[in-house]
């Protein structure tokens, strides 16, 4: 794996998932809890942040009146009927821990469902900077994690999942996906682990 080939792709960390008065803060908070995803994901990034490593965020935002959304169903519904990530509010903001990296990170918009590659740019973001390893973070595992991580690898890219990094709904749908699911298509390892792979020492 190498740094100029390797994209870190985070996903959900919004004020609507990660604060602690968050609209959806109770769907990750068990699991975020237990695997330190915060400060796993800071300490990653400082440490990428002098290298070539293209890093990316694909923030979910909707119009206040959710009109993107057109009968949807699962978890796209209850975003709408609690009034999650609306464009202009406080959730649909990216989390303090992540400011000050604002600079250093690239923003892909556009995400309007479970998978970051669908109605956005990521795919031709990744094929511009000639991207060959996809590296997912964020919340929530089963959802957005794992529906982008398919479709990187459907695309070709080599994809690596953080265990450490991302959070699920229960500490059981965490392990299950990291023990049996995401091994199916992608590596699945911890941000430390990741970055010996890409021979930074912490």
């Amino acid at each position: 794996m190498k740094p100029e080939q390797t994209a870190l792709i985070l996903i959900g960390y919004q004020n609507d998932y990660f604060a602690v008065n968050g609209i959806l803060h109770n769907v990750v908070e068990e699991s975020a809890k237990v695997t330190n995803v915060l400060v796993n994901t800071v300490h990653l990034i400082e440490q990428l942040l002098a290298t070539p490593v293209l890093l990316i965020s694909t923030p979910i935002l909707f119009t206040p009146n959710y009109e993107e959304l057109v009968e949807p169903v699962g978890i796209l519904k209850i975003i709408k009927e609690v009034g999650a990530f609306q464009a202009g509010t406080k959730g649909a903001e990216t989390i303090p821990e992540l400011l000050p990296f604002k600079e250093r990170i690239i923003e892909v918009s556009g995400k309007r469902g479970l998978n970051a590659f669908s109605c956005t740019e990521l795919d031709t973001v990744l094929k511009r900077r000639q991207i060959t390893h996809v590296v997912l973070a964020g919340t929530v595992t089963s959802i957005c994690i794992d529906s982008t991580g398919r479709a990187a690898h459907e695309r070709g890219y080599h994809v690596t999942i953080l265990a450490d990094c991302t959070s699920a709904r229960t500490n059981f749908e965490q392990d299950f996906y990291c023990e049996h699911i995401f091994p199916l298509y992608a590596n699945v390892i911890s941000h430390s682990q990741l970055l010996n792979q890409l021979k930074i020492v912490a």
